[in-house]
C-alpha cells in the first residue's frame, strides 16, 4: 500500500515488527501523521504510544485492536516483550 508520497508500508495482517512509526500507524489507522501526535500529546486517542528515546512508536498489537484484526501471528517477537527496546518509558 501507498501513501500520498510515494511510501510502501507493509500490510498490517503481515507486519512482523512489535512497534511501527507514526506514518505507518497513521497510514494503517486512515488518519493524518498529526492526528496521532495529537493524540499522544493530549493523551485522548484511542491508543497510546510508547516513547523510544523520545520518538513515538505505536505497538502493532494495539493497531489490530482498535482495528479488530483476528488472525493468526506471524512475526517471532512478543508484543508485549519491551525489554528490546531500551529506552521506553
Amino acid at each position: 500500500m501507498n501513501n500520498d508520497i510515494g511510501e510502501t508500508f507493509t500490510p498490517l495482517d503481515q507486519e512482523t515488527r512489535v512497534v511501527v512509526d507514526t506514518a505507518a500507524a497513521a497510514h494503517h489507522l486512515n488518519r493524518r501523521p498529526q492526528t496521532l501526535r495529537a493524540w499522544a500529546c493530549h493523551e485522548d486517542g484511542p491508543i497510546r504510544p510508547v516513547r523510544i528515546y523520545g520518538r513515538l512508536a505505536w505497538r502493532v498489537s494495539d493497531l489490530r485492536r482498535v482495528l479488530g484484526c483476528q488472525y493468526l501471528k506471524t512475526g517471532t517477537a512478543s508484543e508485549t516483550d519491551t525489554g528490546n527496546f531500551p529506552g521506553i518509558i
